[in-house]
């Protein structure tokens, strides 16, 4: 059980979220962008692509991620392959924190993603 008088609990009342965008636990229903051109894409970057405009983050994109959420399919491929390099690895790193893919980019963007 967390401790209601710890600042870094889990446990939160509901004036601890005030300030805070609150997005959708299922995830973002609005239409999926396009992959840019300029490259063949692998399925498996097509499904990754998919999955993270569906994502709760996506109801926060707008096109003019499109391109920063390309690059961090294309890192995130080298990464998971093992066939990146150091600057790759910590290139999808940065980018996953800009997006709000990791819990310390959602904290500096100020989301959180509802659970009713």
């Amino acid at each position: 059980m967390p401790n209601r008088a710890k600042p870094n609990s889990r446990h939160r009342s509901p004036g601890a979220r005030a300030g805070l965008i609150e997005l959708p636990a299922e995830g973002c229903s609005l239409p999926i962008p396009r992959l840019p051109k300029g490259r063949d894409w692998t399925a498996e970057e097509r499904r990754l692509w998919r999955n993270l405009w569906r994502s709760p983050q996506a109801n926060e994109w707008d096109d003019s991620y499109i391109a920063a959420v390309a690059a961090y399919v294309c890192h995130a491929s080298a990464v998971y392959a093992g066939t990146a390099s150091a600057w790759q690895a910590q290139e999808m790193r940065h980018l996953g924190a800009q997006l709000g893919l990791t819990p310390a980019g959602m904290l500096a963007l100020g989301w959180v993603v509802r659970h009713e």
